[in-house]
């Protein structure tokens, strides 16, 4: 049975970064009843693999969150995600490259993890509250009584392209307080100022559960039996070359084909039905419409009209102008404005008004 829950009370995600230490500092300060969480997500491995392991997967990540929270007098616990990451997070990672598509983990950390799970122990904490060190901002418009979404003040640190999942109920249970910041420094400035072990720490870069950003070869250890070699094929079907195996391409990729064709080659299109990765040139890589499929809205009912938005097809991408048409199934067909280079299925599509997050949703397939 959950217990009654405490509207100042409020569990914080410590990933041993520096920005959830803020997080959990500034919340502190407002007054609430902050509890510090550090969610251990890594596969059983030895000491030596746990420490090599980068962002919140490491060893060292726990130590790093433990000692802040000393550093603030909150309690701090280490709670046991592994089974729930396995299924949700590593799984989805490997069978979707099987599907000849790139996912986004971080995407779906956030959506079964960070924002599900992680809330619900909350909850039976007694905490009202989820945080974390997003940069995002959450607020409430009263006259319509929905919570939204919108960018960062700080645009170079803006996460809401990972955050397009949320439903109302679990907005109204988070918390994000680094969204207006206007830097990344004033954090770190904070976190300096506090004596935190992590104030200066690298940001990680890296699929913490992927060593050295080697994606195939982690496919490869895990199930090596679906790795297979294959045709590397023109657009009209001509074999090129051998491939290693599906898994260690993505579409635009240019670099690590180990092919030579005289020519600049890029990935334009993976056929995991027939094992095969299609080469063409720069301009074969670019499209101007997709197919979205599991697409979440907001704040917004779902419409049977157009909408205009401005779509971003990746995190690092600029959102550019592009019309949503409706379809079946929580389907969307996106039409930009402009071709966009590197149409990627598995990779999210997210759709903003301005720096209002609407919402967003799968890339299904790149229509032309």
């Amino acid at each position: 049975m959950i217990m009654s829950l405490d509207k100042n009370k409020v569990v914080v995600g410590m990933s041993g970064g520096v920005d959830s230490s803020v997080t959990a500092y500034i919340l502190k300060k407002q007054g609430y009843d902050v509890i510090g969480v550090t969610m251990q997500v890594w596969p059983d491995m030895n000491g030596d693999e746990q420490e090599s392991s980068g962002g919140c997967c490491g060893l060292s990540a726990v130590d790093d969150a433990r000692r802040v929270a000393d550093r603030l007098e909150i309690p701090f616990y280490v709670m046991n995600f592994k089974d729930i990451f396995e299924k949700k997070v590593i799984q989805y990672f490997i069978d979707e490259y099987k599907r000849g598509r790139t996912p986004n983990p971080c995407i779906a950390c956030n959506r079964f993890i960070k924002f599900d799970e992680l809330l619900r122990r909350a909850h039976q904490l007694g905490a009202y509250y989820v945080a974390t060190g997003h940069y995002a901002k959450i607020i409430y418009d009263p006259e319509t009584q929905q919570y939204r979404i919108k960018k960062s003040n700080t645009a170079g640190k803006d996460q809401t392209y990972a955050l397009y999942h949320f439903t109302q109920e679990q907005l109204a249970h988070t918390l994000m307080p680094l969204g207006d910041f206007e830097s990344k420094d004033e954090v770190r400035k904070i976190a300096a100022e506090m004596g935190f072990i992590n104030a200066y720490k690298p940001d990680s870069q890296e699929i913490c559960f992927v060593k050295d950003d080697d994606y195939g070869s982690f496919i490869e250890a895990n199930e090596p039996e679906v790795v297979l070699p294959g045709d590397f094929v023109d657009t009209t079907g001509k074999k090129l070359g051998t491939h290693r195996g599906i898994v260690h391409y993505t579409i635009g990729q240019r670099k690590g084909l180990e092919i030579a064709l005289g020519k600049r080659s890029y990935v334009v299109e993976i056929r995991p039905e027939s094992n095969q990765v299609v080469l063409g040139d720069n301009e074969d890589v670019f499209g101007a419409e997709l197919i979205a499929e599991d697409v979440n809205f907001i704040h917004l009912s779902y419409t049977n009209e157009p909408i205009s938005v401005q779509a971003q097809i990746r995190y690092n991408a600029r959102a550019s102008e592009a019309i949503l048409y409706p379809m079946e199934n929580k389907t969307m067909k996106v039409v930009f404005k402009n071709p966009q280079r590197a149409i990627t299925p598995g990779q999210a599509v997210v759709f903003y008004q301005g720096d209002l997050l609407l919402g967003g949703g799968t890339i299904s397939s790149k229509v032309r």
